[in-house]
C-alpha cells in the first residue's frame, strides 16, 4: 500500500527516526507515530495496534476506556493478535489442539513480548515490523517451534496489517489465528456489515450451528459467528465506512458482546458494546492453516476508507 515516491524508504536506528518515538504507557512499552498525514499506536506486548488516525480524523480503531497496560494482561481494543490458536481451544482442529498444553482462549501472541525488527519511514509512509520467536520459552502452552512476523504498514490511505507465519519445527505445523480488529460505532442498531451476503457461518450462540447469511449483517444484541468468508468487506456505521481487504484468508469472525456479556467482559464497559463491533481477519474453525518445515503463510488485512 506504498505512495508512489521518487525516493525510497529509509531505514534507520532508534534515535535517528523522523516520525516514531518510544513511549512508556502505564506498565508497556509501546512504538507511537507522529506522521503529519497520520498518527498511530503499536505495543511491543502482543504487538498490538492500539491507534490509527489519519490527520484531522477520529479514531478508525476502537479502545475500551477501561484497557489496562500491564504485563501479561490483554489489551481490550484495536487489534489484538491472536496466534497460534483462536479462540476455544476445544473447538480447535484436532491438529491444532494436540499442540496446546493450556485451554486458555486466542493463544500467547497476544500477551508475549515481541521485538521490534524494522522502522521505516518516508514521506508517505512508515511501516514497523516486530517478531515473535516462538521456541522452547513456550514449551509450558504450546509444542512447536515458529517465527511470526508483523509488519504494519501506516499511510493517509489507510493501515495494513501483515502477519507471516514460519514453521521452524521438523514436524508439520497446524494452528489457526486472527487479526481481531475493533472498530467503532456511534450506534450498534444502525451498523452493518456487507459482503457477507449467501455465506456459510457457524453461529457459536447456536451450539455451532450452520447457518446462511441473507443480506448485511446487523447486529441484534450478542454476536459470534465464524463466516466461510474472506471477500472484501465494508462496515458502515452511521458516521463512517471502512473496506477490509483480506489476504491469506477463508473465515471471518463478525462479534459483538451485546448487553449480557458485556457485564462479564473485563475491561469493558457494561454499555461499550453499544459503540464497537469486531470483525476479524482469520484462519478458524476449517480454514486452519498446516505448514511443513520452513513453510511460511501470510494473514493480512488492509482497512482503508470505504
Amino acid at each position: 500500500m506504498s505512495e508512489s515516491s521518487n525516493k525510497p524508504p529509509i531505514h534507520l536506528s532508534p534515535g535517528q527516526w523522523s516520525f516514531t518515538r518510544w513511549k512508556t504507557i502505564g506498565q508497556l512499552e509501546a512504538l507511537e507515530v507522529h506522521h503529519p498525514l497520520f498518527e498511530a499506536t503499536v505495543f511491543l506486548q502482543g504487538a498490538h495496534l492500539t491507534r490509527f488516525t489519519p490527520k484531522d480524523e477520529p479514531d478508525w480503531l476502537w479502545l475500551s476506556p477501561e484497557a489496562r497496560f500491564e504485563p501479561g494482561r490483554a489489551i481490550r481494543g484495536g487489534i489484538p493478535i491472536c496466534w497460534p490458536w483462536f479462540g476455544d481451544p476445544a473447538r480447535n482442529a484436532p491438529e491444532v489442539r494436540k499442540r496446546l498444553k493450556k485451554q486458555s482462549a486466542h493463544g500467547f501472541g497476544r500477551t508475549a513480548l515481541w521485538k521490534l525488527e524494522d522502522v521505516s519511514e518516508s514521506a508517505h509512509e512508515v511501516e514497523i515490523s516486530l517478531s515473535l520467536d516462538a521456541n522452547d520459552d513456550f514449551s509450558n502452552v504450546w509444542a512447536g517451534h515458529a517465527l511470526a512476523l508483523l509488519t504494519f504498514s501506516f499511510s493517509v490511505r489507510g493501515c495494513q496489517l501483515a502477519l507471516t507465519t514460519t514453521n521452524l519445527d521438523s514436524d508439520p505445523l497446524a494452528y489457526s489465528q486472527a487479526l481481531h480488529t475493533y472498530l467503532p460505532t456511534i450506534d450498534i442498531t444502525r451498523s452493518r456489515v456487507l459482503g457477507l451476503g449467501h455465506s456459510h457461518y457457524i453461529d457459536t450462540l447456536k451450539d455451532w450451528e450452520y447457518c446462511n447469511q441473507d443480506g448485511p449483517v446487523y447486529f441484534e444484541g450478542e454476536t459470534d459467528r465464524i463466516y466461510e468468508c474472506g471477500e472484501p468487506l465494508t462496515v458502515v456505521t452511521p458516521s463512517t465506512s471502512r473496506k477490509l481487504i483480506a489476504v491469506g484468508s477463508d473465515s471471518t469472525v463478525v462479534w459483538n458482546p451485546g448487553p449480557d456479556k458485556a457485564k462479564n467482559l473485563s475491561d469493558f464497559p457494561n454499555s461499550a458494546w453499544q459503540t464497537m463491533l469486531c470483525v476479524e481477519t482469520a484462519n478458524a474453525a476449517s480454514d486452519y492453516h498446516v505448514l511443513n518445515k520452513g513453510q511460511s503463510h501470510t494473514l493480512g488485512v488492509l482497512i482503508g476508507r470505504g
